[in-house]
């Protein structure tokens, strides 16, 4: 299936003419269809053995290392364990959505800074930025946002949406 799908995305599957992605530093990396392939093999199973995926994608296995080691460089993309944080001694999730006066970007650096801050994107919308908080209790979370967010210099004001609870966790949307 995957290989069906790596030649429907180019006549030739190592053919790296079009980008797809940004990575970190603003630059944007090539990702051929093969690439793609892969990613798409590891959002299914973080732990697939490269072997499985050069079969899959029509590569050897050093290859789909060297191509997966560069993809991680170029931060494409991260393995890691997702898990559900209640579970690990989070206790306390919650979206904090954020007006802030004046750069937004320099706010969302000294977010980006904060180990809570799981996630931090800019918006257009109601909310100049959103954040991914997560805490260990609802002491945690009120430091984090009383003491800390609301202190940088151009927040003007929060609204928090708590989590009661975590129903759907995934990382699996494919590629385009």
């Amino acid at each position: 299936m995957h290989s069906e799908l790596v030649a429907s995305r180019s006549a030739d599957p190592r053919d790296s003419r079009e980008s797809r992605s940004e990575s970190r530093n603003g630059s944007s990396p090539n990702l051929d269809a093969v690439s793609l392939a892969i990613i798409e093999q590891l959002q299914e199973d973080g732990r697939r053995p490269y072997a499985a995926i050069g079969k899959a994608v029509g590569l050897s296995e050093a290859a789909v290392r060297q191509r997966v080691q560069k993809l991680l460089d170029q931060g494409v993309m991260q393995i890691v364990a997702v898990t559900d944080p209640l579970t690990v001694g989070f206790r306390r999730q919650a979206m904090v959505g954020i007006h802030v006066e004046g750069d937004v970007e320099s706010v969302a650096d000294a977010l980006t800074a904060m180990s809570e801050c799981e996630y931090v994107v800019m918006t257009a919308g109601s909310f100049d930025l959103m954040v991914e908080i997560v805490c260990e209790d609802d002491d945690h979370l009120l430091e984090v946002i009383n003491r800390r967010i609301r202190a940088i210099p151009g927040v003007r004001s929060t609204e928090s949406f708590v989590y009661l609870k975590l129903k759907k966790q995934t990382y699996m949307w494919g590629t385009r």
